[in-house]
């Protein structure tokens, strides 16, 4: 029960009790005097909350009332008085001379019917006391209260607010959902989530952290006389509550200026969600698509820059391939001026470099060829008999030992046959090359966990570790008439049949190039 209900109830009741017991006492100066006194006190008591000033003025009409009653019991009436003046008083000083000159009042307007004797004084001097720790007790109390109220409202705060950005979190943008909901209000949730804030956070939290600010700042003062709520409900996901009128343009959720970028989805309620649990579904749901279809295109995007950047190093690589026996031949040709135009002498010469021109055309039209359109299930094993078959005569003449292990099962794979053999037979003679005396080339096949396995291993010199990571790369090359395109249109077709290609070497030891392709 407050003080204001407790106030209007114990005025009348008192002020009747002291009225009645001072006409039954005899005490009472005048009837008419008391009663009149009584009824402005209790209408100044009832009115004060409307009309402040009466709280200025009361003490008048209460001392009247104890001059007319004659009746010490009126100190009960005192010190309801001076709590109603001092209730809002939040500073002891403020409240003590009030309450001083109130119980000076009372000991006055007593000694004008009792006797001045040392008793009296004292009583006087005992009620100044009392009211004194009446204003302490007041105080204290009303400070445990005022403590109280803040525990409470910060303990609201943090259950509904996010303490970084001051904005509500999870639990408070859900209760105001709830709450838009319940009083069948029409708005709009606006879902935004930033982009690849992740990354930002895992670099740098701090960072991250001010972002995250400066965008609940942003985000406020967008829609700083609209919004009717405004929630950071989970990392980098925000959400904002506005009236259905407000118009919402894409162009104003632009925050390059803080140096992040949105996706957002807009939800209204409820031309599209009729229950509070629908409308945040419906919302996520919208939102989940969103970020899905930003990320497909960020996908899109960065694939299409690696293929303008591979374009852009194979057109390059193909130029400077082509320009330089370009370059030989114009020069042999002028040097045949002088003589007539009588190439003979560079025949031999110039018909090799044209013929390097051809092979390195040839192989680049391999290389942007598109995948392979004739592929069918076939046994690799028979592929690799048909590829030994043909390169058994070739290790025979440089002297090495060209050998076959194959695997006891049947092992099939899709694939275009002819696309692998070219691979194979490129790989054995690139080991071939690579062993400057006799050696040994194992070729190889196993299955491993739904994989057909190949393996080229030869006992070369083997391949520097600066080298090994870019053998792959167009037009890198160790020979000195190797066009670089061979293992690029390797991996390329290995690639194009669901595997991929992987090289281990060691110096002086050997290499050895291992292909895994899906079985079928």
């Amino acid at each position: 029960m407050s003080f204001i209900v407790l106030k209007l109830l114990f005025v009348p009741l008192i002020s009747v009790f002291i009225m009645v017991s001072s006409v039954y006492l005899g005490y009472q100066t005048s009837i008419p005097l008391m009663l009149l006194t009584a009824s402005l006190l209790f209408a100044s008591v009832f009115f004060d909350r409307k009309f402040e000033w009466l709280r200025n003025i009361q003490f008048l009409f209460l001392g009247a009332f104890h001059f007319a009653s004659q009746l010490n019991w009126c100190i009960l009436l005192y010190y309801i008085l001076i709590i109603n003046l001092i209730h809002k008083k939040e500073r002891f000083i403020e409240s003590l001379p009030l309450c001083l000159l109130m119980i000076l009042q009372y000991s006055i307007i007593r000694l004008t019917y009792v006797p001045i004797t040392k008793y009296n004084i004292l009583v006087a001097v005992f009620d100044c006391l009392s009211s004194f720790v009446i204003v302490v007790s007041f105080h204290f109390v009303n400070f445990l209260e005022s403590e109280k109220k803040k525990l409470y409202k910060q303990n609201d705060y943090l259950t509904y607010h996010d303490p970084l950005t001051g904005l509500l979190n999870y639990d408070g943008y859900l209760h105001k959902v709830q709450h838009l909901v319940e009083l069948n209000k029409p708005f709009q949730l606006v879902l935004l989530d930033i982009n690849n804030f992740k990354s930002l956070n895992a670099k740098d939290i701090s960072t991250a952290n001010e972002i995250l600010i400066s965008f609940s700042r942003a985000l406020r003062k967008l829609f700083l006389s609209d919004m009717l709520a405004a929630s950071r409900y989970a990392g980098d996901r925000f959400a904002v509550l506005l009236p259905e009128h407000v118009n919402i343009d894409s162009s104003l959720f632009n925050f390059e200026s803080i140096g992040v970028q949105v996706t957002y989805s807009i939800t209204c309620y409820p031309h599209e969600a009729l229950t509070y649990q629908e409308m945040i579904s419906t919302a996520e749901d919208r939102i989940f698509q969103m970020r899905r279809n930003s990320w497909m295109r960020g996908q899109e995007e960065m694939i299409r820059t690696e293929k303008m950047k591979m374009v852009g190093e194979l057109a390059a690589g193909m130029a400077h391939e082509i320009r330089n026996p370009l370059t030989s031949i114009k020069g042999f040709i002028q040097l045949s001026k002088n003589q007539g135009y009588n190439i003979q002498p560079w025949y031999e010469v110039i018909m090799g470099e044209i013929t390097r021109v051809g092979e390195l055309t040839a192989e680049f039209l391999h290389f942007s060829k598109p995948h392979a359109s004739n592929m069918r299930v076939e046994s690799l094993t028979n592929c690799l008999t048909r590829v030994y078959s043909l390169c058994e005569s070739e290790a025979a003449s440089r002297g090495h030992l060209f050998r076959l292990d194959l695997s006891d099962e049947p092992i099939q794979i899709l694939m275009d046959r002819d696309k692998i053999i070219q691979v194979l037979i490129n790989l054995i003679r690139n080991s071939f090359q690579a062993m400057e005396h006799t050696g040994t080339v194992r070729l190889s096949l196993r299955t491993e966990e739904r994989m057909a396995v190949v393996e080229v291993e030869d006992t070369g010199k083997g391949i520097e570790a600066e080298n090994l990571i870019k053998i792959f790369d167009p037009f890198f090359t160790t020979k000195e008439e190797g066009t670089g395109l061979g293992l690029s249109l390797c991996q390329k077709i290995v690639e194009d049949h669901g595997g991929r290609i992987t090289v281990h070497s060691e110096l002086g030891i050997g290499t050895t190039f291992t292909l895994r392709i899906p079985l079928a």
